[in-house]
């Protein structure tokens, strides 16, 4: 039985080690420095016991499911401690420093940047669910960087969690999912605060909250502990999108405050375009 290590017990890792444990019958190994999340985990099934770094030099596979800002640091421990034939992805959502910081380690071609896009508003061991990858995207980069036979293995991995694969350059993945990831978390924060703020009456915010409502603002019952460092990470693209979001909020407010009708509907029907864009998404 093959030995996977799962650094971060959290919805990607946890749900990562439930599925590769029924598709392919590793045996699971969990790193986390929360030991609730330790004992959730194993509680949960999720992982099979729990380890520490000394459990790398034999594992097949080493996923790397932490917070980003301390993704290049864990990455680096990982690195140094491998075997010649060991795997090594993590699942971070900002790509271009983790592949600037491991690019000249001895071990980079046992690496593979990746970040599967799938996810819920939920986290830690408990928010783990099976089949949260089937027919998600993960994202590639730098994969000329990689051993072909690593990345080989990787391929196969992604395959089994049913996922499609896209290779992209890390400065341009970062670029794009700044705007339609990471500023729609930011939105859907600040549309929760801005709702809290002016309705003090919480029974009125349950009774009134229509579904658009609760789709718009599912995403800010996410963890900060998760997304302020995302946010951090990616600070220059994100604060570029927002600042084209705050001029579209800015205008939009100006046709409202002005009684332009035919300017209201003309943003609205320019922004209905995007349903052409998302329904061609499979």
């Amino acid at each position: 039985m093959e030995k996977l290590v799962v650094f971060g017990l959290g919805l990607i890792g946890g749900s990562l080690a439930l599925d590769l444990k029924l598709r392919m019958n590793f045996k699971v190994v969990g790193i986390d420095k929360n030991p609730e999340h330790i004992k959730k985990a194993l509680e949960l099934g999720i992982i099979d016991e729990a380890g520490d770094l000394d459990q790398l030099a034999d594992a097949s596979v080493v996923i790397i499911a932490v917070p980003v800002n301390i993704i290049p640091k864990v990455t680096l421990q990982v690195l140094d401690l491998i075997g010649e034939d060991t795997l090594v992805f993590d699942v971070g959502s900002v790509k271009n420093e983790i592949c600037k910081i491991v690019r000249n380690h001895q071990n980079r071609k046992n690496f593979v940047a990746s970040h599967p896009l799938a996810g819920t508003e939920y986290s830690g061991p408990e928010a783990a669910i099976l089949d949260l990858f089937d027919n998600k995207v993960n994202i590639v980069c730098e994969a000329d960087k990689t051993d072909w036979r690593i990345l080989d293995k990787a391929l196969s991995l992604f395959k089994k969690l049913n996922m499609r694969i896209k290779m992209m350059d890390p400065v341009a993945h970062d670029r794009h999912i700044a705007y339609v990831s990471h500023l729609s978390h930011v939105s859907s924060f600040m549309l929760g605060k801005t709702v809290l703020e002016i309705e003090k009456n919480e029974q009125a915010i349950f009774d009134m909250a229509s579904t658009g409502f609760a789709s718009t603002v599912r995403l800010a019952k996410s963890s900060a502990n998760t997304w302020a460092p995302i946010f951090m990470e990616n600070k220059e693209n994100l604060i570029k999108s927002l600042d084209e979001y705050i001029k579209n909020l800015i205008e939009f407010k100006s046709f409202v405050e002005t009684n332009n009708e035919e300017k209201l509907k003309e943003a609205m029907n320019n922004a209905n375009y995007i349903k052409s864009i998302l329904n061609g998404i499979k």
